[in-house]
């Protein structure tokens, strides 16, 4: 087939699909009473690119040009009859048509692949219009606030920051630690944004899993306050063990993503205390199935304080694990995880990973981190014992050994496996 027939095709294509949601949304309105469904913006995708394929013919650019210039001004005077007639202010229809044409140009004298890819998000995004209103009316300022002086801090600061080792161990590189924490905090900002959208009385189960993505610890020392003034802890106890599960697989989640190699020493027995934590909350919860309405448990991972807090500890631990690491080898670096993971798990996990590509073996840094899901666990723990009455950090505690047990002993059938 004719590449140029293929292309015409999919510029095609791409005003078909952009038109079909734009047909759909305007379905109940009479005939003839809008300017552009489905027809007109799959008429528009390939006028496009039939320009394009004229200004490569011609070799004259001036005929895309004057063409997007024409369409652009038709599309518009019709549109804003439109509006006039039904006192309509919104400007999406009309920037969705130019978007449109001008995709379909890019399918026939650019990438295709941008183009299709740039049809479908496009068609995405006018059809979360619902999704992306309630999503705003939920957000506030501080959160909006926080986002954009992250984004700021990563488009600006990350590359200016020097991309390279500034000790002689080779643990802190200004660049990586930044990276990794927006990382982390775009990770839990996931599930912030999943209790966000929940709402904060959507039960026990469903705040206390959100609220673990962001952070386990917080999560059980609320519910360990929680306990002291209700009647049957159980249910509690069985929501920060399921809260410890998420922990777990979360992760599990971050060395696949940093390190994937690290995931084959680790995956059996994260995976098997994540199943023995699973059972245990699930037992517990199923005490008291009367138990009230939960309350999100979770912070604006995006504040700035916390997070260039995290950013400091992480550099602070990445360079001591790497300092304990060239100077007493697996030993040291076994001992600065679980130290660091007692604190914070995802700061002592990323310390470890990082080593991988400083000569120390994958076997070693599975242990650390390890290690340091072992330290969090007796962490939370501690806090829960510290904060909470006996019926709930007792059950934990069970939970917590029975996880601890099922964990190492696939540790030790890892070898034969």
């Amino acid at each position: 087939m004719d590449p140029l027939i293929a292309r015409l095709g999919l510029a095609l294509a791409i005003g078909l699909l952009v038109g079909l949601e734009r047909g759909w949304q305007e379905r109940d309105a009479p005939a003839r009473s809008r300017t552009a469904g489905i027809r007109t913006f799959g008429i528009s995708g390939l006028l496009g690119g039939v320009l394009a394929a004229l200004a490569n013919a011609l070799g004259a650019v001036s005929v895309l040009v004057g063409g997007f210039i024409a369409f652009a001004a038709i599309f518009a005077w019709y549109k804003a009859r439109e509006a006039a007639h039904d006192e309509d202010f919104s400007v999406t229809s009309v920037i969705a048509g130019l978007g449109v044409f001008a995709l379909g140009s890019l399918a026939v004298a650019g990438d295709y692949r941008a183009a299709a890819a740039g049809g479908a998000a496009l068609a995405a995004i006018l059809a979360s219009r619902e999704v992306l209103h309630g999503l705003l009316k939920r957000l506030t300022w501080v959160e909006l606030r926080s986002a954009l002086i992250l984004a700021v801090m990563t488009a600006i600061v990350l590359p200016l920051l020097p991309n390279r080792t500034m000790d002689p161990w080779g643990g802190f590189n200004p660049w990586e630690v930044w990276f990794l924490t927006v990382l982390m905090a775009s990770i839990s900002f996931a599930g912030y944004v999943a209790v966000r959208i929940l709402g904060n009385t959507r039960g026990l189960l469903v705040s206390s899993l959100a609220g673990a993505i962001v952070s386990s610890t917080a999560v059980t020392l609320a519910l360990a306050r929680n306990a002291v003034s209700t009647s049957n802890p159980l249910p509690l106890a069985g929501a920060a063990s399921l809260a410890a599960m998420v922990s777990v697989l979360r992760v599990c989640t971050v060395v696949l993503i940093i390190e994937p190699s690290v995931l084959a020493s680790v995956a059996i027995p994260t995976i098997a205390a994540a199943l023995a934590f699973a059972a245990s909350g699930t037992l517990l919860l199923t005490r008291d199935r009367g138990y009230g309405e939960g309350s999100a448990i979770a912070r604006n991972p995006f504040e700035l304080g916390p997070l260039l807090l995290f950013a400091l500890l992480f550099a602070i631990v990445a360079t001591a694990s790497a300092g304990l690491a060239a100077q007493f080898g697996g030993r040291g670096l076994l001992a600065s995880s679980a130290l660091a993971g007692t604190f914070d798990v995802d700061v002592s996990v990323l310390g470890a990973l990082r080593l991988v590509k400083h000569s120390v073996s994958v076997e070693t840094v599975g242990q650390a981190v390890l290690a340091a899901l072992a330290a969090n666990a007796i962490g939370r723990l501690s806090l829960a014992i510290f904060a909470g009455r006996v019926r709930f950090w007792l059950p934990l505690a069970v939970a917590t050994l029975i996880a601890a047990t099922a964990g190492y002993g696939a540790m030790l059938l890892l070898p034969s496996l």
